[in-house]
């Protein structure tokens, strides 16, 4: 029988050096939480932790959710994916204007149906000086990401190269990891230097730089997702990362986050245990306060279980067949959403709908007649993207695919506001973390969802990982102590801050 004692566990800034009773000796180190995951990734960030939130669409990961993770020393990226540039620029403003120098990121969504959207964001962001975005999406790299990665690039006196923009991309296959660990393509260089959009110093300098030095591996997750498992996803990553830093030899190291289904220590902790420089969570930052949705949502997430997501047509990627994962407990979206395809694949335009099919939409999905229906959407595209009209005035399939893209990204819209009598329709971006995350948290002290706070949610995480680190370590040098486990579960967020300030976080 083990004489360490729950508390002493629980006490992760100092070593554990103990006798049991049968005189074996046990050493377990001391834990320093800025060294929880790859220190490398913090400090060239301007972070304590190596922790992110990742972006969710819309401003769901809200100017409140980013300015309350960047003030705990972590990052977290606006979403601000399918929200106007005025929008997006009146966030990037707040953040500047509230956090000064403290470090954050904005979302730069891949738009392939809309190429222009990505060129006046690059411009934006460029405009409002932003350093950091997170990639996400992306199935080829495009001309306005390279543009903003490589605007601005320049040499110290000592021939190494910085650059005014760094880019995490969000990944999850690895023939697209290999481009954004690679230099950009010459051919989009040479086109970005032929346009006038880059100098050739930048066009010389982007040849020894990869894309993104930070990477990460998106497992299963919410919304955009292969479903593709950590536990392989993330080795095959970081075999690739070392054949790449091999064969380019850069200056900084690549780094490998873990993304997709952290939302209990137990998940942190074997992302960190298996090699990832820092770890990104998702859908249950939609859970928290915070975050730029509903309370009904809210709600509607705090009672997911694993049983309650399925797969559905994405808006953005509508034509190409693309889906995403949401909840279905409580909404109609993902089958009225599979309907919308399934239409789109069987018939060129809205004229050939059959009539019952056709009453359906009009009365339950859209609410109002086709053509109204296209008179709203036409008015959208005006101020969104006027080439998409120009498009589906030639091509009946393309103006089809507007109006029914046009459903699916409203549902998102009365999700975030709580639309009552759209609740039918609502589609909730969530991944299994969120089931995960319910049960680890039930009667805890962040069950509650006025206690699901951000901040608390991202405490628990860190120094709950790194206690059951601790008695993974215990375990594995042959000790037992059954109130053990019991330490992993949530803590109200005053008693881990208390443990900080008093210095047991290294």
């Amino acid at each position: 029988m083990s004489v360490l004692q729950a508390d002493s566990v629980l006490s992760i800034h100092q070593d554990l050096d103990f006798h049991t009773v049968e005189g074996q000796r046990i050493v377990v180190p001391a834990i320093n939480l800025k060294n929880w995951g790859d220190r490398s990734f913090a400090e060239t960030h301007g972070l304590r932790y190596s922790y992110m939130a990742g972006s969710m669409a819309h401003g769901i990961s809200s100017v409140a959710l980013v300015k309350t993770l960047a003030r705990e020393g972590m990052l977290a990226s606006f979403g601000a994916a399918g929200l106007s540039l005025n929008a997006v620029a009146q966030a990037i403003d707040s953040l500047k204007s509230d956090l000064g120098e403290q470090t954050f990121a904005v979302n730069f969504i891949h738009t392939p149906q809309e190429p222009s959207i990505e060129e006046r964001l690059c411009d934006l962001l460029h405009e409002k000086e932003v350093k950091l975005v997170e990639a996400s999406a992306f199935m080829r790299l495009s001309k306005a990401l390279v543009r903003y990665r490589v605007k601005g690039l320049r040499k110290d006196a000592e021939g190494r190269i910085h650059s005014s923009h760094r880019i995490i991309a969000k990944v999850s296959r690895v023939e697209l990891a290999k481009h954004f660990w690679s230099p950009p393509p010459l051919a989009m260089l040479d086109a970005l230097l032929s346009e006038g959009a880059i100098t050739k110093l930048e066009h010389e300098l982007a040849q020894s730089v990869p894309v993104a030095h930070d990477l990460t591996v998106e497992a299963d997750s919410g919304g955009h997702t292969d479903n593709r498992p950590l536990v392989t996803l993330l080795p095959q990553m970081l075999l690739l990362k070392n054949e790449i830093e091999k064969e380019h030899s850069y200056h900084e190291p690549l780094r490998v986050g873990a993304a997709g289904g952290i939302s209990t220590p137990h998940a942190a902790l074997a992302a960190i245990t298996m090699g990832a420089s820092y770890i990104v969570t998702g859908t249950v930052n939609q859970a928290c306060v915070e975050a730029g949705t509903s309370e009904v949502v809210r709600k509607m997430l705090a009672e997911t279980q694993q049983s309650d997501l399925i797969m559905a047509p994405a808006a953005d990627m509508f034509e190409m067949g693309v889906k995403l994962q949401v909840l279905k407990r409580g909404t109609m979206f993902p089958m009225r959403a599979a309907k919308l395809y399934e239409l789109y694949r069987a018939y060129p335009d809205l004229e050939s709908i059959p009539e019952k099919d056709r009453k359906t939409l009009e009365d339950t999905y859209f609410r109002t007649t086709l053509a109204k229906a296209w008179d709203d959407t036409r008015r959208f595209f005006e101020e969104r993207d006027p080439s998409q009209i120009k498009i589906a005035e030639s091509n009946p399939k393309h103006k089809m695919a507007l109006v029914f893209r046009s459903y699916l990204g409203q549902s998102s819209h009365w999700a975030n506001r709580g639309v009552s009598d759209r609740k039918i329709d609502y589609q909730v971006w969530c991944g299994p973390a969120m089931a995960a995350f319910n049960d680890w948290a039930k009667g805890s002290a962040i069950d509650a969802l006025p206690e699901r706070k951000a901040a608390a949610v991202a405490l628990n995480l860190l120094y709950l990982s790194a206690v059951l680190h601790r008695v993974r370590q215990l375990q594995f040098q042959g000790q037992r102590n059954p109130e053990w486990e019991s330490l992993i579960r949530p803590l109200p967020e005053a008693t881990i801050r208390s443990y900080l300030t008093n210095g047991r976080h290294g």
